[in-house]
């Protein structure tokens, strides 16, 4: 099975439990923005408050949300049969869908009284060293420096045409079978959305460190750590009035939400929560 085939299983059993919350609302930023991740998430909020994050800068899908905001109907709706829209669906249905099945797991961490651990920096296990191979999947330009200057390769996978060639340190690629002899490998969370994340994470099979990174990185990890993930890093939302009203003004997200880390070793595993939940 695919990684979201796998996932809305999962949340398919959460519900087995009883009647989960439905849809409460639609958060969508007011446009595009170039600095502080604004503009590129929407939210869905659940009735009991809980709200999946899902990324929609690839291609129109902003674009399209925002034309249709009003005619979605999307309140009041089973968050369950718009989870499974992530699997059967495309374009702006599939964005809608990620975003309810983030919302769907929100909703179990809470219920299972399990909060993942802060992290103010996701990806401090990188410790790049002299003549290791390091991949990143999409550009990650806070880290060059950090990678770079260890004297590590450092080899970039995009899909823009135009980024490819040999820059100051580091080289950008469109073959993704370059990351095949990488070490270790850093990963935008966009591959949960484009349909690349069974064939990239193939490509990483002799990566011994995998850290997948991004705010729409909010969903059940169980399924990613058996194809060879090592750390899952999102956000978890501490206040959700302050959080959809910042999103929808273009304000900084900052204050309303914090860093957080999956690793196996931290993370009690699915069928663990789903107990723990049952027993609530």
């Amino acid at each position: 099975m695919s990684f979201a085939t796998e996932y809305i299983a999962q949340l398919e059993a959460f519900a087995a439990l009883g009647p989960l919350p439905r849809v409460r609302a639609l958060h969508l930023p007011p446009g595009r923005y170039a600095q502080d991740n604004r503009g590129e998430f929407c939210a869905l909020e659940l009735e009991d408050g809980a709200i999946g994050l899902s990324f929609v800068l690839l291609d129109d899908t902003l674009e399209q949300l925002l034309a249709g905001a009003e005619g979605f109907g999307l309140a009041g709706v089973d968050a369950l049969a718009l989870a499974r829209r992530y699997v059967s669906d495309g374009g702006i249905w599939k964005t809608l869908g990620f975003a309810a099945a983030n919302a769907l797991t929100r909703c179990l961490y809470d219920k299972a009284g399990f909060r993942p651990d802060s992290s103010a920096d996701s990806i401090g296990h990188l410790r790049p060293q002299r003549g290791e191979h390091i991949g990143m999947i999409g550009k990650f330009t806070p880290l060059l420096r950090r990678i770079t200057d260890s004297g590590a390769r450092l080899t970039i996978i995009e899909l823009n045409p135009e980024l490819v060639g040999e820059h100051d340190g580091y080289r950008v690629t469109l073959d993704a079978g370059e990351l095949s002899d990488c070490s270790k490998v850093v990963s935008t969370s966009t591959l949960l959305l484009n349909d690349t994340v069974d064939h990239m994470l193939a490509c990483c099979s002799m990566a011994r460190w995998f850290a997948m990174i991004g705010p729409s990185a909010g969903c059940l990890p169980d399924a990613l750590f058996a194809r060879g993930v090592t750390l899952l890093g999102g956000s978890w939302i501490n206040d959700r009035d302050g959080f959809t009203a910042a999103l929808r003004s273009g304000a900084p997200l900052g204050d309303y939400a914090s860093k957080i880390s999956l690793s196996v070793d931290n993370y009690p595993g699915f069928d663990s929560l789903l107990a723990r939940a049952a027993a609530a």
